[in-house]
């Protein structure tokens, strides 16, 4: 978690994070504008305009979509405090939406 999303505290993030010379694909949020003059790839999807917003970046709009969905219907909204372990929840389920029984197997060893 960062703790602003302010163009210093995406930029600690990014150095911290992305291994430099990568590609980063982001929305048109300003905070990320530094990271082409430090060695990315920046690659901003801008909403709106000649783009669709349901169209750009997709699967990340859907994921965050559905999460706060689960979180405002189940737990009907989640502090910070506890948002760290209701992500791992989420993320857990996620990954294994398409084999549900998975998260009752037992491992070996």
């Amino acid at each position: 978690m960062i703790p602003t999303a302010s163009r210093e505290g995406l930029t600690r993030f990014v150095q911290a994070n992305v291994v430099e010379g990568s590609t980063i694909v982001t929305d048109g949020l300003s905070g990320y504008e530094a990271t082409g003059a430090m060695g990315y790839d920046h690659q901003p999807q801008i909403q709106g305009g000649p783009h669709n917003p349901r169209n750009t970046l997709l699967r990340i709009h859907r994921g965050f979509s559905n999460l706060k969905t689960w979180l405002a219907g189940t737990h009907h909204g989640v502090g910070p405090k506890n948002l760290p372990v209701y992500l791992r929840e989420f993320v857990f389920r996620f990954n294994r939406r398409k084999t549900p029984m998975a998260a009752f197997r037992l491992s070996s060893g």
